[in-house]
């Protein structure tokens, strides 16, 4: 038998009796017994003891018991739970989309409205009211949407480099025109493809609302097994909402290349230039206020010398026909015209209105206690627009747009931070960087 020697500190309230030592002994039945030990306890110490003895037990048990193993989730199960959970997130996601869309519905009715204005006339005051009301609305709507999926930020790196891209972009496009190879059509092809996909994913909001009655949520369509099979859908089923709405982008691309003038069906390419831009806005995200300082700085730099220092931009604008420009048709006049449209270009009100759109985000952490950034950023691309169209009928020639807007947006808001006392905050301010970044 193993002889174990028993030392104990003073602050144990154990005191082993001297004339007994204590022993282990091992049955023959292959248990072990505790023989000879007598100890002398004080009252405190039996507390103690019986304190203790329970937590112990769990313990010893704890050790020796069998864990209970959990059941191992298979690929298969990984991959529809997955599934599972994306189409309630995309769920939640529409739902938040549709609130907004009914908060701003005042918002989209004038949008609409403003469809019906060349019904009144093409005179210059009726253009000017169109480019104006569209995209300031566009840039205020874009800015408030709610999106289901996080955008796509652009890095100091990207802002600091566009101009060089756009400048290859739109020079590349007016050599290919200047030697006789004409990619229009390839070109609005593309446009338009993506134009139907704008409109199937801004439409479903839209859509909801001007529906209320009907539970988009729960409403499918069953469609053939191989087209589930192609899409790895989990059942052979497509939500309504979804499928209303590709087909009336499919619509308007079929009627944008039907055979007729353009003039009798430019607010077709408007719907979808207007899709795009929406969806611009809502998928791509400056960052950070000095990224779209630097953005707004470099295209401030192409802008002017595109337009004022040769003739591609107005040349690109003119022959490469697209829906990636807002048109109404120019007014009556005793000279002819090479090209029968007054034209906003989508950068004018995408690029801007990315920078707005950051300032709901500035807003949203800031929280300013005098002026919004939001608001005075779009206040600000409002009056650098009027200012455009002021020196477009001074001078009487295209303008580039973003000479004026940009000063106009860096401008205002730094004076939003100086008045709110936010100045450094404004300047250093960056958007929360996602977990899985």
């Amino acid at each position: 038998a193993a002889a174990i020697g028993t030392s104990l500190t003073p602050t144990c309230a154990f005191t082993p009796n001297p004339r007994r030592r204590v022993g282990i002994h091992q049955h023959g039945n292959g248990r072990m017994i505790r023989s000879g030990m007598e100890l002398e306890m004080s009252d405190g110490a039996k507390e103690e003891t019986n304190f203790f003895a329970p937590l112990l037990n769990k313990l010893m048990q704890n050790q020796y018991s069998t864990p209970t193993k959990e059941p191992v989730e298979t690929e298969e199960q990984k991959q529809t739970r997955l599934r599972i959970e994306r189409l309630a997130e995309i769920e939640l996601g529409e739902v938040r989309r549709q609130e907004r869309v009914a908060e701003d519905k005042f918002g989209y009715l004038f949008l609409f409205a403003l469809q019906l204005l060349p019904l009144l006339g093409s005179d210059r005051v009726e253009s000017i009211i169109y480019f104006f009301g569209v995209a300031t609305v566009t840039v205020y709507l874009g800015g408030r949407q709610e999106v289901v999926d996080k955008p796509e930020k652009i890095s100091r790196g990207n802002a600091l480099y566009a101009p060089i891209g756009a400048s290859l972009a739109i020079g590349g496009l007016y050599l290919l025109l200047k030697v006789g190879i004409d990619i229009t059509s390839l070109y609005a092809i593309l446009v338009t493809v993506f134009g139907a996909l704008a409109i199937s994913d801004i439409g479903v909001p839209l859509l909801r609302n001007a529906f209320p009655g009907v539970d988009f949520a729960a409403a499918e369509v069953p469609v053939p097994q191989v087209l589930a099979d192609k899409l790895d859908l989990d059942k052979p089923t497509l939500p309504l909402d979804g499928l209303v709405t590709l087909g009336l982008g499919v619509i308007c691309t079929l009627v944008y290349w039907a055979p007729a003038a353009m003039e009798q069906k430019f607010l077709i390419s408007n719907a979808i230039a207007w899709s795009l831009a929406m969806v611009s806005l809502g998928s791509i995200s400056l960052g950070s206020f000095q990224t779209g300082a630097i953005l707004l700085a470099g295209l401030f730099c192409y802008d002017i010398f595109w337009v004022f220092g040769t003739d591609v931009m107005m040349t690109v604008a003119t022959k490469v026909e697209a829906p990636v420009k807002f048109l109404y048709t120019a007014p009556p006049s005793d000279t002819p015209r090479s090209y029968p449209f007054s034209v906003l270009g989508l950068g004018d009100i995408v690029i801007p209105g990315l920078f707005v759109r950051l300032m709901s985000k500035v807003d949203e952490v800031l929280q300013p206690k005098n002026l919004s950034y939001f608001n005075v950023a779009t206040g600000a691309y409002a009056l650098g627009l009027l200012a455009c169209f002021g020196a477009n009928e001074m001078f009487h020639n295209g303008q580039p747009a973003l000479l004026y807007l940009d000063p106009s947006l860096v401008g205002g808001t730094l004076a939003c931070a100086a008045v709110n006392n936010q100045v450094t905050d404004l300047w250093d301010f960056k958007e929360e960087e996602d977990d899985d970044e």
